[in-house]
């Protein structure tokens, strides 16, 4: 067993099999009483939240944008600010799915699925916005999609805002292509092992004919890998015109060059937070230890170190900025309205969740730590959205005419909104856990055979011929 685990580095750990595999991924879905009270308690939340989310629009359809604390010069707030995170969420799904099999980084394998599944459910949340934030969204479409009209309204493709129609669709789109494609062999596996005749059905339509042959594997991987070539410049490119909306604009803390790579970074640092914060407590209460292991986790933590770094470099630029450039506007900001002032408190909250606190994953025991981990991962989303309100709505408080500047307070429509949106997440996650392969089962195996084989020509060490030798193993030979 030694030299299994260090042959595939820890990637799966215990005494596995194909079989194994299959049945630890398939009894989530083929065994309903697996879903206790855990799962019932989170899916009512959820089903709370989505029913929380479903007034909110309602009332705001009805009454308009009003109902949110939105006024002049913040007309942006709570919405995009909500936005903004939403769609950083999203960016861990893709980087794991097709960065990291560009890469052929098979740590990748455990947790793809999950990634996946929550960048297309941010993505969902994401998108409320900014329709909803046009008011009246049947008249504000002529603004967003381009289609032949009478009244020759077209949009305005200078605009970045424009161009976030674009991106967040398109986005979406290969996403939802991609996740589905990685889904087909694993429904087959669900249809031959399902004995409900529902599901039998459902996942045999779901499943779109696959029997395994070469020439279907052969198509599959030629599609997976397109679809990851198409899919890696989004990671880059769909933050990188959010962060448009901001750095072509004359606001003050806003109009700077950093602000694409840094909302990247940002994007990419909140995603693997949230990812950790769901996969960590689903890993423990299913019993999945042994493919989801500690070193998935740890590999995780680095990139949220790396990426919190890069953010938390912007962070100390921007600093830089207002008071090197010598504009008053700038320095004002920054000194009367970050480092002091009524929203003091907000940005020094974000520099200790996002830049001082993720610094403990440096140490290798704490990385390892399930409970520092979940907690730190849980800091670092809260001060993710901390980041985009005090880059939203702080700097639109302070505006170039001292007189014109206005405090935002939000009501109990932004906030039942974005709570709203979390449970409205929340609820497809659940969804997600109890009918569909939360863990990609094919790739397991295929990770599985690798190790086989690896296994297989490592020469046996003394000790392991000893062991043979020997029945009964001495106490160094006992593991933990």
């Amino acid at each position: 067993m030694a030299n299994k685990e260090t042959l595939n580095n820890v990637l799966i750990t215990g005494e596995n099999s194909y079989a194994s595999v299959e049945d630890s991924i398939g009894r989530l879905i083929l065994k309903p009483q697996l879903h206790q009270r855990g799962w019932w308690i989170f899916f009512f939340i959820g089903l709370a939240g989505t029913g929380l989310l479903g007034v909110s629009i309602t009332w705001l359809v009805y009454q308009g944008v009003g109902i949110w604390g939105n006024n002049q010069p913040v007309s942006w707030a709570f919405d995009i600010v909500n936005f903004v995170w939403w769609i950083g969420i999203g960016h861990a799904g893709t980087l794991i799915s097709a960065i990291l099999l560009l890469f052929k980084q098979q740590w990748r394998n455990s947790i793809n699925r999950f990634a996946e599944a929550m960048t297309i459910f941010a993505v969902m949340c994401a998108g409320l916005y900014p329709l909803l934030h046009t008011g009246r969204p049947w008249v504000a479409i002529f603004w967003l999609f381009p289609y032949p009209n009478i009244m020759g309204m077209w949009p305005q493709f200078r605009s970045a805002l424009e161009w976030d129609v674009f991106a967040v669709s398109t986005y979406f789109t290969i996403s939802l292509v991609f996740w589905f494609m990685g889904l087909i062999p694993d429904f087959a596996t669900m249809r031959d092992r399902s004995r409900n005749t529902f599901g039998k059905i459902a996942f045999a339509i779901l499943s779109l004919g696959w029997r395994g042959s070469n020439q279907h594997w052969h198509r599959y991987e030629q599609a997976n890998m397109l679809l990851a070539g198409l899919s890696t410049p989004l990671v880059l490119s769909v933050h990188t015109i959010v962060s448009y909306d901001f750095a072509i604009s004359t606001v003050i803390g806003w109009n700077v060059t950093v602000f694409p790579p840094y909302f990247v970074a940002g994007a990419v640092f909140a995603g693997f937070a949230m990812v950790m914060n769901f996969l960590i407590p689903v890993r423990a209460y299913y019993g999945l230890k042994d493919l989801v292991t500690i070193r998935h986790i740890d590999w995780m933590c680095k990139i949220l170190l790396a990426t919190g770094m890069i953010v938390f470099y912007g962070y100390i630029l921007e600093v830089f900025y207002g008071f090197y450039s010598g504009n008053v506007f700038e320095t004002a900001l920054t000194k009367d309205w970050r480092f002091n002032g009524p929203y003091s408190g907000y940005y020094w909250a974000l520099i200790l969740c996002n830049g001082i606190i993720p610094q403990i994953f440096w140490i290798p025991k704490m990385r390892q730590n399930l409970l520092v981990v979940w907690l730190v991962s849980f800091v670092v989303g809260i001060g993710m959205w901390l980041e985009r309100f005090v880059i939203i709505p702080i700097s639109l408080t302070n505006n170039y005419l001292p007189a014109s500047n206005k405090m935002y307070y939000p009501t109990m429509w932004d906030f039942m909104m974005f709570g709203g949106t979390i449970g409205f997440f929340i609820f497809l996650m659940m969804l997600f856990l109890r009918f569909l392969p939360a863990i990609n089962i094919f790739e397991m195996k295929d990770l599985l055979h690798k190790v086989i084989n690896d296994e297989s020509k490592v020469e046996p060490t003394v000790e392991a011929m000893n062991s043979k030798m020997n029945p009964t193993p001495s106490k160094e030979e006992v593991p933990a």
